[in-house]
């Protein structure tokens, strides 16, 4: 059972290493989209977009919107600012993470103009790769002049490596989690334990309050 676990945890960080995010959405003129994707440190991410604009005319959008700007920023785990720039209408976006956790990618079109005859619709696809999928390994075997072999396993070092790093993130979410956990506990013992207390120190001052009730009417 216990190998059964283990095959089934490293396959489906296999598979989360291998998972590249591609996929299109819709933007409002004044409108912002936001991403949250987890990322290990020390990892490498580019995401690739295009934009599109709608045409009433034909009722259907564009291949491409010229003359159109995305403006693109990226904050990691603790909020702080590692990539605000503008783009062109069609481009790519680079960053590598340094804190492990979910960094927050965001784009908005830097441009109104397109919204009074494109019917206010704007098509963005956005495709974002992490980790080893960033690299180009046609151009490093032309560069380091690589045989086949010899790239094959320059693609499992790194597959390897950034499979460690997924591990070590994991380990990070857990540790993260059992201090969430251990500091709800001792929060919620705190809470029982004041709750304790005051009901004790009511059931004494309305004994008190008794004692003196009886003893003021002398019936005791």
């Amino acid at each position: 059972m216990a190998a059964t676990y283990w095959v089934k945890s490293l396959l489906v960080i296999f598979l989360t290493v291998h998972f590249a995010n591609g996929l299109y959405f819709h933007m409002g003129e004044t409108e912002k989209k936001c991403f949250i994707e987890e990322i290990p440190d020390e990892t490498m991410v580019i995401g690739k977009y295009k934009t599109q604009l709608y045409d009433e005319n034909v009722r259907d959008f564009l291949p491409s919107s010229p003359g159109i700007g995305m403006h693109v920023e990226v904050k990691d785990p603790n909020l702080k600012v590692i990539l605000s720039k503008y783009y062109s209408s069609e481009g790519r976006f680079t960053f590598t993470s340094h804190s492990p956790g979910e960094h927050l990618i965001c784009l908005h079109s830097n441009s109104t103009r397109w919204s009074l005859w494109a019917g206010g619709k704007l098509r963005i696809h956005l495709d974002i790769q992490v980790g080893e999928h960033t690299n180009d390994y046609k151009e490093i075997a032309t560069k380091d002049k690589l045989t086949e072999l010899q790239l094959r396993v320059r693609q499992l070092l790194d597959q390897v490596e950034q499979i460690s790093k997924e591990q070590n993130y994991q380990r990070f979410r857990e540790e993260r989690f059992r201090q969430t956990s251990e500091s709800t506990n001792q929060r919620v013992l705190w809470w029982a334990l004041g709750q304790t207390l005051i009901l004790l120190v009511t059931g004494f001052w309305q004994m008190r309050h008794l004692k003196g009730f009886f003893e003021a009417k002398k019936l005791v």
